[in-house]
C-alpha cells in the first residue's frame, strides 16, 4: 500500500480557501493507495495527490502502470505537477521542496525517479539513462476511474491551476519557469547568429501569490555539454532531469529588459492511457490527449477523452505558465503547478446528442468555444505500425495535422450539430479559426476552434 503525501500547507490552504468560495461543499481526503472501487457514496469526494517519487511517472503514459488513487464519476482531485525542466536551475526551482527534491535526487547509482521515458530500462540503445529520454514529462497518477470502460468519454474538468511556490527562502513568494530552446525547435537549423546551432536556457520568474499576472526573464545560458552524476555526458539536452552545474555555464543577465510575459497557465501535458502499447513516450500527443500544448487547456477549459483501457488512467503534468500557439522553439515556460479537476465520466450508451457523440479525439470545451485537435496522425501508433514511437518524429507535417483538423471539425459539426457536410464546409470557411498548436512534438497539432454562441439555443 502506498501512502499519498500532503501537499504543502500554503498549496493545501490556497486550494481549500479556492474551493470553498467557489461553494464546493466537499470533504479533503488524502486516502492510502486504493485500487478497488467503494461502493459511490452519492456525495463527491476531493482526492489530494502530490507530486513525489511515488506518486509520479517519467515520460511515459503506460496502461500498465499501478493507480495512485481511485476515484467515482463527479469526484475531485487536487493534482500537484512538476515541471521536468527543474533541474535548469535547482536552487529556484527544486531546492527545498520535498516533493521536488525526491523526483530529482539523483547520485551516481541512484536516481529518486530511475525510468525516464518509454525507452528500455537498461538503456541498451543509446546509454543515456533508464527509459533513454524518449519521453521527457514527469506526469503525476494515474488516477484509476471507477467503471470506465473502453468506448467510454471521461470529461475532465480544470477548476483551479495554483503556482508551485520557490521553497527556497531566497526567492519566497516567487515561482520559476524554464523555456528551453532546444534541438527539437522548429528554429534549430534557421539561426543566423553564432554560435550556431546552440540550446538556449531562459529563466523566468513569476508572483507565486497571485499578485501580479505576468512573467519575466531573468538570466539566459547556452547549454553546455553535462555530465551526469552516472558519468553520462550529455552533448544536448538529451535526457530529462540532468543537474545543470552552474559552474560551467555563463549567465547573461540582460535578455529581455521590460518584457512583460502574460501569465497563462495550463498542463502542457494530460490525457489517458492508450491502449497500443505498453509504454508509450509522452511526446507526440494523440487519440489519448497527452502532450497537446495548447494554452487553452488552463482554468475555466473541460477536455473530453475517449477512453481506451479499463479505468481510463488519466495522468498529468508538463504545466506551463505561459506559450504561444506553435511552441516553435521547443518548449513554453515550463514550471510546476497544482491543479484542481473534477473527473466525470460517460458511458458509451449515453453519449448520443452530445458534444461526445462519436468523439474520437481529446475535445477542449470552453465557456464559448469547441476546440478540436487535429494531428498529423490521428492515431499515430495504429498508423504507423511497430516502428510507430520512431518513426512519428520524420513523417509529422502541418498539412497533415490541418486535414486531419479539418475532417475532425468537419464530423464533429455534422454529427453534433446536424448539419449537412456542405454547411459545415461553409460554416468553416467563414467562422472556424485553425491556428498551428505545435511543431515539436513529433505528432504535430493543428486546432480548430468554432464559437458556441454561433448555433440556436436548444
Amino acid at each position: 500500500m502506498m501512502k499519498i503525501q500532503p501537499a504543502s500547507t500554503h498549496q493545501k490552504g490556497k486550494v481549500v480557501k479556492n474551493l470553498t468560495l467557489s461553494a464546493l461543499a466537499l470533504s479533503i481526503s488524502a486516502p492510502a493507495l486504493a485500487i478497488e472501487c467503494e461502493t459511490p457514496s452519492g456525495v463527491p469526494q476531493h482526492h489530494l495527490l502530490a507530486a513525489n517519487s511515488d506518486t509520479v511517472h517519467w515520460g511515459y503514459f503506460s496502461k500498465e502502470v499501478e493507480p495512485q488513487i481511485a476515484v467515482q464519476s463527479g469526484d475531485f482531485v487536487t493534482i500537484e505537477t512538476l515541471t521536468h525542466h527543474a533541474n535548469d536551475d535547482a536552487s529556484r526551482m527544486i531546492e527545498g521542496d520535498a516533493g521536488a527534491e525526491s523526483v530529482f535526487k539523483w547520485e551516481k547509482g541512484d536516481k529518486g525517479v530511475n525510468r525516464r521515458g518509454a525507452g528500455p530500462v537498461d538503456a541498451s540503445i543509446l546509454g543515456r539513462g533508464a527509459g533513454e529520454g524518449f519521453g521527457v514529462h514527469v506526469l503525476t497518477g494515474p488516477i484509476y476511474v471507477c467503471g470506465a470502460e473502453p468506448g467510454d468519454i471521461l470529461e475532465v474538468k480544470i477548476l483551479d491551476m495554483t503556482p508551485r511556490p520557490s521553497q527556497n527562502p531566497e526567492y519566497a513568494g516567487k515561482t520559476f519557469g524554464s523555456n528551453a530552446a532546444a534541438w527539437w525547435g522548429f528554429h534549430y537549423n534557421d539561426l543566423i547568429e553564432e554560435p550556431k546551432p546552440r540550446e538556449v536556457i531562459t529563466i523566468y520568474e513569476m508572483d507565486a501569490t497571485g499578485a501580479t499576472n505576468w512573467a519575466q526573464a531573468v538570466y539566459k545560458y547556452n547549454w553546455v555539454p553535462q555530465t551526469d552524476p552516472d558519468g553520462v555526458l550529455h552533448e544536448t539536452i538529451d535526457y530529462p532531469g540532468v543537474p545543470v552545474d552552474h559552474s560551467t555555464i555563463e549567465k547573461d543577465m540582460n535578455v529581455l529588459e521590460g518584457v512583460r510575459i502574460p501569465v497563462r497557465p495550463h498542463f502542457g501535458t494530460m490525457g489517458v492511457a492508450p491502449a497500443e502499447a505498453d509504454f508509450v513516450d509522452t511526446v507526440p500527443p494523440g487519440y489519448f490527449g497527452g502532450n497537446i500544448d495548447n494554452w487553452r487547456i488552463g482554468k475555466g477549459g473541460t477536455m473530453y477523452y475517449p477512453i481506451a483501457v479499463e479505468g481510463a488512467l488519466l495522468s498529468a503534468g508538463d504545466p506551463h505558465a505561459a506559450q504561444g500557439d506553435s511552441e516553435l522553439a521547443g518548449t513554453a515556460i515550463e514550471t510546476s503547478y497544482t491543479g484542481v479537476v473534477q473527473v466525470i465520466l460517460h458511458k458509451k450508451d449515453e453519449l448520443a446528442d452530445t458534444v461526445m457523440e462519436g468523439l474520437d479525439f481529446p475535445l477542449l470545451e470552453t465557456d464559448s468555444e469547441y476546440v478540436v485537435h487535429g494531428f498529423s496522425y490521428a492515431n499515430y501508433l495504429e498508423e504507423l505500425g511497430e516502428s510507430a514511437q520512431s518513426d512519428i518524429y520524420s513523417q509529422s507535417s502541418i498539412d497533415k495535422a490541418m486535414r486531419d483538423a479539418f475532417r475532425k471539425m468537419r464530423t464533429f459539426l455534422m454529427t453534433t450539430k446536424g448539419l449537412s457536410e456542405d454547411e459545415a464546409i461553409s460554416l468553416m470557411s467563414v467562422a472556424a479559426d485553425f491556428g498551428v498548436t505545435q511543431v515539436v512534438d513529433g505528432n504535430w497539432g493543428v486546432h480548430g476552434v468554432i464559437e458556441k454562441g454561433i448555433f440556436p439555443a436548444k
